[in-house]
């Protein structure tokens, strides 16, 4: 009687990044925020709410990092989620005691930008409109003892060649080696 052994091929699983990794990958991708607002008191420009979020929201998505800002206990957060396994880091303001519904609204839109540009670093710039018009930021490139990290970590399963190609502007080379 001959048997024969089936060879099973291993298929490898990917690896998963970590709420930070995922975070350092998304930043490499987020440009300045545009400040597109202006306060008629104070005669200044800054980026409102909704500029914020238009321009990191759709970067953590693709990231797999959600953005929520509940407010709760009096206080203003801003929640940054793994949605792969529930894994956050938060920034949050306490409202001061306010009554006016009114003002208390401005309040709470106010902590929501200062809290989500604090917790994601974000910086500003003024735009008279040729920044937006502008092409998008290039990607980052990787050399030398950069690159040889890089393959280390696609080695030791950090990373995955998806991942490389999708944040990193790679030579052909490069990209035949992974």
């Amino acid at each position: 009687m001959t048997t024969r052994a089936k060879k099973e091929e291993v298929v490898p699983q990917a690896v998963s990044l970590n709420i930070y990794q995922k975070l350092h990958l998304a930043k490499q991708s987020m440009g300045k925020v545009i400040k597109n607002a202006t306060n008629p008191h104070l005669k200044r420009n800054y980026a409102d709410i909704n500029s914020i979020i238009d321009t990191v929201e759709p970067i953590l998505l693709d990231h797999g990092l959600l953005l929520i800002q509940p407010v709760k206990d009096d206080k203003v957060y801003t929640i940054v989620v793994d949605v792969e396994n529930g894994d956050r880091f938060e920034s949050f303001m306490t409202l001061p005691p306010i009554t006016d519904a009114q003002k208390l609204g401005g309040a709470i839109t106010y902590f929501r930008r200062y809290t989500l540009v604090s917790l994601l670093s974000l910086q500003a710039v003024d735009d008279d409109g040729h920044e937006a018009s502008k092409a998008p930021k290039a990607k980052p490139t990787l050399d030398g003892d950069r690159w040889t990290k890089a393959l280390k970590a696609v080695k030791d399963g950090r990373y995955t060649a998806d991942d490389l190609k999708a944040t990193y502007a790679l030579t052909k080379e490069q990209e035949e080696q992974l």
